[in-house]
This record gives structure tokens, sequence and C-alpha cells, in this order.
């Protein structure tokens, strides 16, 4: 070799490390915040929900400006967001996105306000049934990602609908005010101000996921499920899902390296139902199975699911056999294991239904039902772990839910004995066992013959 040639070789090494660093410095793409889109609004379980008929006297946004608040679990210093038309017929418009640390209520941080594009360009129309992903956005308000500063801040991610929407989809229990403008006020988004944003309401809009550029080592557990998973009696912009609840927990444990996004849909089923169409759109949403791809497989950066369902599949709504379910459970922990080679997967017992209140729910059929597959999933191997959410929320002389966990912590009143409030969340979410959740190299770190939880925390006793 000459002494140009050996020139050239050390360049290009140097080269080739530097870029290495650099990619490493990067990280890789985590998700930081979900919701489970369900279908076309109105269809759907809203919680706490003010009237919108001003806000869409169509059933449509026209010539409006969104600013969806959402709270991420991992923060980067730089973002991108996922716009979905899934359950649309008609393909719909967007343009004027912008994404801004929320200051409170509707009005953004003065000077945190980034627009956010799409392939360069500032408008995207997405065709009925599409997604996609925006461009990479810089958050140079994000001086320090790690900071405890940041820890349960929200961002505010805004957006103008061009001309009518048609089906708007949508996640409809947000638990989380977030606001509209008035119909045909026009492109809104790059106000920092609330004056123009009359409206609230508890859901959020054709928004579906936030990545965040995190370390190598970073990871994202996705909880998978129903009502109880997205929180309903849990509190109105309280942040105390079950969750949430978690996510706290592994970011006192790791610091800003684990996020926590919730794939829960109120009303969602294992199994059913089995001709959802947005022509004929059932509240709860498309089963599980239907949307696995969609809303857990499709993130990035998934380590960990934790999967709590199918206490629907048991209601009269639902009427699926404790087999079908063990079969569609079955089904979707191979589909997972095959998308996400080393995820560790865990199952968890379902909660109380006796004496449940509302009109689908508590009959001895739906109880037998969940006694059996509870027995099913502490008996199995299909998962990794298993977490017994059962035994920290049932009181076990009756049979029924304990009674502090009752009381509706979303609006008041006597809840409906089958959603855990407050307190129970709060139990749930700090009774999981921090050992079954990556990281092991980022795969499965797990071990089944330690994984029930059982055991409240101290102060979370309930009589």
């Amino acid at each position: 070799m000459n002494v140009m040639a050996a020139l050239l070789w050390v360049i290009a090494a140097a080269s080739v490390t530097i870029a290495q660093a650099h990619a490493e410095d990067e990280g890789r793409w985590v998700v930081s915040w979900a919701a489970s889109a369900q279908g076309p609004y109105p269809s759907g379980n809203p919680s706490a929900q003010p009237d919108l008929g001003l806000a869409f006297p169509s059933a449509q946004a026209h010539e409006q400006s969104f600013r969806l608040i959402v709270r991420p679990t991992l923060w980067g210093r730089e973002a991108r967001l996922r716009f979905s038309n899934v359950f649309g017929t008609r393909a719909v418009t967007f343009d004027g996105v912008f994404i801004a640390l929320q200051q409170s209520s509707a009005a953004v941080v003065s000077g945190t306000n980034r627009p956010v594009t799409f392939d360069g360009g500032t408008r995207v129309t997405l065709p009925a049934g599409a997604s996609t992903w925006s461009d990479p956005v810089t958050l140079d308000f994000v001086t320090d990602p790690a900071s405890p500063l940041l820890a349960d801040r929200k961002l505010a991610v805004s957006f103008h609908v061009v001309g009518e929407s048609g089906p708007m989809t949508w996640h409809a229990k947000a638990l989380q005010t977030s606001y509209v403008t008035a119909p045909n006020a026009g492109a809104r988004s790059h106000e920092e101000t609330e004056a123009s944003y009359l409206f609230t309401t508890t859901s959020w809009y054709f928004l579906d996921a936030l990545d965040v550029r995190a370390p190598a080592d970073a990871f994202a557990v996705v909880a998978f499920g129903d009502s109880i998973t997205d929180g309903t009696l849990s509190t109105l912009n309280g942040d105390d899902r079950w969750p949430d609840v978690l996510a706290r927990r592994l970011r006192a444990s790791y610091g800003n390296r684990a996020a926590v996004v919730n794939a829960g849909i109120g009303g969602n089923q294992v199994v059913g139902p089995q001709d959802y169409s947005p022509d004929k759109p059932f509240a709860g949403g498309p089963s599980a199975l239907a949307r696995l791809e969609r809303d857990v497989l499709s993130l990035s950066g998934v380590a960990a699911i934790i999967w709590l369902e199918s206490v629907n599949d048991f209601s009269s709504n639902g009427n699926a056999s404790v087999e079908a379910v063990q079969t569609g459970m079955h089904d979707g922990v191979a589909r997972m294991r095959a998308a996400i080679p080393g995820v560790c997967i865990i199952g968890a017992t379902l909660t109380p239904v006796m004496g449940a209140t509302l009109p689908a729910h508590g009959s001895a059929e739906q109880e037998a039902k969940r006694a059996q597959l509870n027995q099913w999933l502490r008996d199995s191997d299909l998962f990794d772990a298993l977490i017994d959410f059962e035994r920290v929320t049932m009181n076990p002389s009756t049979g029924a839910m304990h009674d502090a966990l009752v009381p509706n912590t979303t609006v008041g009143g006597a809840g409906d004995k089958l959603h855990p409030n407050r307190i129970g969340y709060l139990r749930m979410g700090s009774t999981i066992d921090l050992g079954l959740l990556p990281p092991r190299s980022l795969g499965c770190a797990a071990d089944r013959a330690a994984s029930v939880a059982a055991k409240p925390e101290p102060g979370l006793h309930v009589q």
C-alpha cells in the first residue's frame, strides 16, 4: 500500500467512525405517546365530553383548527407525528401543523410553536384509510430531555383541517382536555394564545402517535386493552390511569429511557366484532386482533406489551366463549412474537365484574367466564409473565371490587363496580413488578416464577 492509498484508507476509516458515533448520538425512534384510533366520530365511549354540537354541527370538521394536548412519556430533541384517516370515507387535508410546549389551557409557551412538515411541504392529504408520518421536527426548546422539569409537561399539537374533513378518525376517551376553533375559523394553529380555541373536547382526533429520537437503550412498553387500560373513571386531566402510574415509576427507575403508551379502547374486545367497518362502526372499535398491527406492532421501539382484555368479550355485547378468547390470545401473542423478536409479552388477569351496574355487565355468566379465563391465565405458559390485577382490586370476601375502588373519580357519583377509580388504578400501576420489564438487552427480562404482582405497596391498602 503506497502512502496516498494509506492516507485515503485512514480518512475513510475515520469517516466511518465519525458516522457511527453520530448515529449512536442520534439513537433511534421510540414511541412516546399513542392513542388508538377506534372509529369515526361520534362512535365511541368518551368520558366527560362537553356538548360538541356547536363545534361539529355536521359531525365533521370544516375549516377548523385543532389543538390537541398530549403528554409524552419520553422526551427527545427531535420528534415526529403520525396522522390517521383510517376510518375516513374521503380524503382529508391538513396544513399549518405545529408542535409546542403547552403553557395552560389552549395557550402555548411563547416561542416554542414549531412548524411540522410532510415530505418538506406544509400540507398533506390523507386518502380514506391512510395514515402518514410527518418529517422529523427539532424541538429546540427541549434543551435537556432528561430534565425532571419536563416530566409530565405536555405538548400541544395544532393543525388546520382544510375544507370539510368527512368522518373524523378519533380516540374517544382521551380523559384529557383539548381544544377546537369554531367552524370556518380557518388556520389558527400558528397562534400562541387561546383566544381562537373556543371549544373543548375530551377526545383526540386524527393524531395517533408521537415518536421521539431517543438513546439507543431507550424502550417502550405498550399497555394493550379495553376501558380499564383506557382509564374509564380515572381523573379527568389527572393522568392517573394505571399505565400513567407505571410510566412515572419507570422514569424514576430508568430516567429518560422508558416510555409507556396507552393502546386501550373503551369497549374493546379480543375477538369481536367480526364485521367492523367505518360504515358499520362499533363503539369499542375493531377487535384487538384486527387492530394489533396498527396500534401495537407498528409503533417504534416496543420492547414489552402488557395485555389486559376480554371482559367485554364476555359481556352481553360480546357473548364470546372462553375458548374463543383463548384462541384469540394465542393468535395475538404469536403475531407479536413474529413481528418483534425478543419482545416481552405480559398477560394480566381480569378485574372483578360481580355486581357491575352497567347494562351489559355483571351477569353470573360473565363472572363465571372471567373466573375461568383468569385461572387459565395463571396456569398457561402463553405469556412471559403474568400480572394478577384481580388480586389487587377484588375483595376476596365478596368477589366484588373493593368498595374504596368503586366511586367515580371522573365526574363523581357511585361508580359502576366494573371500572376502578383513581385508587384502583394507583394500586394496579404501583404493584407491577418492574423486574418483569426490559432492559435486558431490550429483550424480555421476565421470570415467570416471580411474575405475579400480589401485594400492594405501603399506603395502598384498602379494606
